[in-house]
């Protein structure tokens, strides 16, 4: 079985979720081979009917003590800029795709991707884009994040959000 996972953190991201289910997206996603799509939709007011038929599953869920397993079985990661979620799926070495959400004022995270996608580890877009972003990607086009190095990281961090000169 191949896996998406999605996630919104602790967040709610309703238009990301909206995106991925769309019939367009949807039929993207399964065109690719993946038959298995998990949405953690955080405080979305938007909440999907999970289904399961012969040829894909949809499960739905708001927050678990931990994403460690769906991150290990999700062989693509659609997240929200977070840095906690983009530093998690990296390490877990998994491609990701991050989406920007574009309501955010004073958009942090958009430096943070755009960083990080400078740098070969991810793909970024917003929901307009994402059905077309995930036509055209090519996952091993990738880099593997460096592990265990969370004070670069945090330094990175501090850096963008403009904590440091």
């Amino acid at each position: 079985m191949k896996c998406v996972f999605v996630t919104v953190g602790t967040t709610s991201f309703d238009d990301l979720i909206a995106c991925v289910l769309a019939p367009d997206c949807l039929q993207i996603i399964k065109t690719l081979g993946y038959n298995r799509l998990i949405l953690q939709i955080g405080r979305g007011k938007f909440v999907p009917e999970p289904f399961s038929t012969e040829s894909f599953t949809l499960d739905v869920y708001r927050y678990k003590d931990s994403l460690k397993e769906d991150l290990e079985e999700a062989d693509l990661v659609i997240s929200h800029a977070g840095a906690g979620s983009c530093l998690e799926t990296l390490e877990k070495r998994k491609p990701l795709v991050v989406v920007i959400n574009e309501k955010l004022m004073n958009n942090h995270q958009l430096e943070l991707a755009k960083q990080l996608h400078k740098d070969g580890h991810l793909f970024y877009c917003t929901c307009s884009t994402l059905p077309g972003l995930l036509q055209s990607m090519d996952l091993s086009t990738l880099k593997c994040f460096p592990p265990g190095q969370p004070e670069k990281f945090s330094a990175f961090l501090d850096k963008v959000v403009g904590l440091q000169k």
